[in-house]
């Protein structure tokens, strides 16, 4: 599974639903993978303090495979850009779950609807 940083974030704000869902996964052992791009995403909200910025930080190394934005996935993510119309953060992180093969899971399944190939799970 690939997820995206509206996931995170709910997680973060104790949703449950998001929770349960997740550790399910886990206990499934599916992996979790998480962009680079996605974890600045989160990692930039204003309202951190710089506790909660580091705790964040530590909490998603922990839970998630990090992916680097490697070539394959950066040739992916430009492909995309150069047929639909498609912000480069979500491109990239549609190219990490096209890359890996897995399912994109994310609350924001508009901006990713018209891609071929990618399955798209709502949570």
């Amino acid at each position: 599974m690939t997820i995206d940083s509206n996931i995170v974030i709910a997680y973060l704000a104790g949703e449950e639903s998001t929770s349960k869902q997740l550790s399910l996964w886990k206990e499934e052992g599916r992996p979790l993978f998480l962009s680079t791009i996605a974890e600045a995403e989160v990692l930039g909200f204003p309202d951190f303090t710089s506790g909660e910025r580091e705790d964040t930080a530590r909490f998603m190394t922990e839970q998630f495979v990090s992916m680097v934005c490697e070539r394959a996935i950066a040739y992916r993510a430009g492909v995309l850009r150069g047929t639909i119309n498609i912000k480069l953060p979500d491109a990239l992180i549609a190219a990490t779950a096209l890359v890996t093969g897995t399912p994109l899971v994310t609350r924001n399944v508009k901006d990713f609807k018209n891609i071929s190939g990618l399955e798209v799970i709502s949570l």
